[in-house]
């Protein structure tokens, strides 16, 4: 899967978020956004994934030459971010099964093993609710990463992870060769297996 933005600009109300974004994402690479608070690094990533619209410019999908409609982008794309809510009245493997309901889980693997995997031993019937705030967002990640997708977009992925949980992200991450993988950051452990890294600053007109 491809990606290329061209002159993609977003506004809130009066005020450009930013404007002329000129990139290009290849498939199986990795990238990282970079840019101070404010610069847009979630808002782009929400753009990419399809859940905002551009105020400006367009942003085209490619699967080999076949054009792929923003549309159906959402087939291709899963993403992890602090903000995206999980459900909160499911127990863990509730939530585990609901997930592999709309996204197809990676070849070998059963949703059953992904208990062991996130380090959930124990947990299978403990509610959402009752996760600590680390334990939600290494579930978003678990679920992303076990994703069977073209395109992984990971928002601030780290936040609320503790030492233990960094080194778990760390070495899950790195292991996925396939999809596109871009990470939205300002921490570079966060980012240092990307390929290539962009500062926001640097691509605003």
């Amino acid at each position: 899967m491809n990606i290329h933005l061209r002159n993609v600009g977003k506004k809130f109300s009066h005020e450009w978020l930013f404007r002329n974004i000129d990139i290009s994402f290849s498939s199986g690479s990795r990238y990282a956004l970079t840019g101070p608070n404010g610069s847009g690094k979630s808002t782009l990533i929400q753009l990419i994934a399809g859940n905002q619209l551009c105020s400006e410019g367009t942003i085209e999908y490619y699967s080999g030459e076949a054009a792929v409609p923003a549309e159906e982008i959402f087939r291709h794309t899963v993403i992890s971010a602090p903000y995206l809510e999980l459900i909160e009245e499911f127990s863990l493997t509730e939530a585990i099964d609901f997930h592999f309901r709309f996204k197809e889980i990676r070849k070998g693997f059963e949703p059953v093993d992904l208990i062991n995997i996130g380090m959930f031993g124990g947990s299978e019937n403990k509610y959402i609710r009752n996760f600590s705030s680390g334990m939600k967002q290494r579930l978003k990640l678990l679920l992303a990463f076990y994703s069977r997708a073209d395109i992984l977009l990971l928002d601030e992925p780290t936040t609320n992870l503790d030492e233990q949980g960094v080194k778990w992200y760390t070495e899950h991450v790195t292991r996925l060769k396939e999809p596109l993988i871009i990470v939205a950051s300002n921490q570079p452990h966060e980012y240092n297996f990307c390929d290539d890294v962009f500062s926001l600053s640097n691509l605003k007109d």
